[in-house]
């Protein structure tokens, strides 16, 4: 049998999910329907949204399902008449064995990692924060446990210096649409081998939970090095970002960092002081060196470069980088 014979249900919700979607469309995949998530009121007029993955759908004239509750006996039914052979899942929730289990070969997950490592919501912004100079991606069956299924390819991927979580995204989601297709046609052909995650020492595995505002603060004490991983692991969203005071304590903002690169020097400052010629640079000590920052947006201000910034910021050497009041 060939992919192309398979009747493919496709569910996803985000950017991340359209080019598999597209791809497999317009080389003549058999899509017989496409699950994602209900509209929601977004923006200031509270309108309706819909979901990338809905417009690509709209867009390609396929069949779409939006069922509140994955359990709904309707939702449910409705699958069941699709008849589906298999089931494709990229960035959707998670669904319960009446759905996974449906298709006659089972459904495969897509996922932005080199599984079984950095398992869960946020593995692309994960591997760069932890310096990491290697990721990829994953297709595996769904089982009962959050990315844990029987793992069915990999393409792996270099993690490049000057790479930030959006540009490792848009690398990572064409090479998740290549993997998609060949998963397809291998499941199709019987020429896939599942490997189980079995018998793996969970304590050498790194996770890669969903990412809050704690976890994109700096931390100034930390050696340069790892800074500027963490602020290109989340950049540009959510944003690494500081505290940022008067040295006499009299304002208290907060400040998100886009770019920035590392000096390696022994300047016996605090960590968290600044430096600056107020024209070209700032710079802010960390433990071992500098952190030179290309790109911030001040609160209640917009995104700039520094040497924009610095133009109407004229006192900015009577500020400290660490430093909120405890009921931030």
């Amino acid at each position: 049998m060939k992919g192309k014979d398979l009747r493919i249900v496709f569910m996803g919700t985000p950017e991340f999910a359209v080019p598999s979607l597209r791809a497999l469309v317009e080389d003549g995949y058999n899509v017989v329907a496409v699950v994602t998530a209900p509209d929601k009121p977004a923006g200031r007029g509270q309108k309706l949204h819909e979901s990338d993955v809905k417009t690509a759908a709209r867009e390609l004239g396929l069949p779409i399902l939006q069922p509140e509750k994955l359990r709904d006996p309707a939702f449910v039914e409705a699958m069941q008449a699709l008849q589906p052979d298999l089931g494709i899942v990229i960035a959707f929730r998670m669904l319960p064995e009446t759905v996974w289990a449906m298709p006659r070969l089972g459904t495969f997950n897509l996922h932005a990692s080199l599984l079984p490592q950095y398992r869960g919501a946020a593995p692309i912004n994960r591997a760069i924060m932890n310096g990491e100079t290697e990721t990829g991606v994953t297709t595996f069956l769904l089982n009962h446990e959050i990315d844990k299924g029987a793992i069915l390819a990999q393409e792996r991927m270099p993690i490049l210096p000057d790479d930030n979580a959006g540009s490792l995204y848009d690398k990572l989601m064409h090479a998740g649409t290549r993997l998609v297709t060949e998963t397809v046609d291998r499941i199709a052909a019987g020429d896939i081998a599942p490997i189980e995650q079995q018998h793996i020492d969970e304590t050498t595995l790194r996770p890669a939970p969903k990412i809050f505002k704690d976890d994109c603060r700096i931390d100034w004490h930390r050696p340069g090095a790892e800074i500027v991983d963490h602020v290109r692991g989340l950049s540009p969203y959510p944003a690494a970002w500081s505290g940022l005071c008067r040295e006499e304590g009299s304002e208290y903002l907060t400040a998100k960092i886009f770019g920035t690169r590392f000096e390696a020097a022994d300047h016996g400052q605090p960590c968290g002081t600044v430096e600056s010629d107020g024209r070209t640079f700032v710079r802010i000590a960390c433990a071992d060196g500098w952190i030179v920052p290309s790109e911030l947006q001040i609160a209640g201000k917009k995104r700039l470069p520094v040497k924009e910034l610095l133009l109407g910021w004229r006192d900015v050497l009577q500020y400290r980088f660490g430093s909120l009041p405890i009921n931030e």
